[in-house]
């Protein structure tokens, strides 16, 4: 018996490579999984043909989440699809440019803060209106630990992560008398492909600086939240679970 048998899941932003693992993950677990993408259709469209050839349920559906009709549009798409059910939703769309806070443009902050922090409200909102009246369920944020740690170039997406995080235990307040826990995931550094040619300077301090020796992995973040999402986080909610190798416990003086 898997840990999501008989669950139905929502990812956002399952195109990219975080988004990827999380949708295999929770198939490989059980569940029906409806993967969300904006632009990166081609790439949602072979992890679903994936899912599929391992025996799960996947479907690929297009949204604008800066829009929120479009948010509680693609919630409505998901439980049409999956004949009334959605028990977990994942909020993973996000955009992470660089930016200095001096030549940032009040447009270029919107942009973040609206994919990055009011996508996780409207599709949250939509979401647990629906578990609310079908036995509850689960959300959870993928956040950063930016949140706590703010980057250079990055004040827009290091504030609207650690929003995203008080989000998710304002939810979980508020939500938690429905039957619906709502936690969110930060992550460290995630190893992707061409990361080191790109940014050789920040994987060799990553690498001088987290207690475990290496990046993370899209996987550690997908594990982390399908433990969030399984019964075996029953009375977890309200919590930011970094996922970090550790480099959260180095001292910064």
């Amino acid at each position: 018996m898997s840990l999501l048998d008989g669950q139905t899941a929502l990812v956002t932003g399952a195109g990219g490579g975080i988004g990827s693992a999380l949708a295999l993950r929770f198939a490989e677990e059980g569940a029906a999984v409806a993967l969300h993408c904006r632009t990166s259709v081609q790439t949602a469209g072979e992890v679903a043909a994936r899912i599929r050839e391992l025996g799960g349920e996947a479907v690929v559906l297009r949204a604008d989440l800066t829009d929120e009709a479009a948010c509680h549009r693609l919630v409505r798409e998901t439980t049409d699809w999956s004949g009334g059910r959605l028990t977990a939703l994942v909020n993973n769309a996000a955009v992470q440019p660089v930016q200095p806070l001096a030549g940032m443009t009040a447009a270029q902050w919107r942009t973040v803060v609206d994919t990055n922090l009011g996508s996780v409200f409207a599709c949250t909102q939509a979401a647990a209106a629906h578990m609310g009246e079908h036995g509850g369920g689960t959300i959870t944020h993928i956040a950063s630990v930016e949140a706590g740690r703010p980057a250079p170039g990055h004040a827009h997406y290091s504030a609207a992560k650690a929003a995203v995080v008080m989000h998710a235990r304002a939810a979980a307040l508020e939500y938690g008398p429905h039957g619906i826990r709502v936690n969110s995931v930060s992550p460290g550094l995630i190893d992707r492909e061409g990361l080191a040619q790109a940014w050789p300077d920040g994987v060799r301090r990553w690498l001088d600086a987290v207690p475990t020796g290496r990046l993370g992995r899209a996987r550690d973040v997908a594990d982390a939240c399908v433990f969030l999402a399984s019964p075996l986080a029953s009375w977890i909610t309200g919590h930011d679970l970094v996922v970090d190798g550790g480099v959260s416990a180095r001292p910064t003086w």
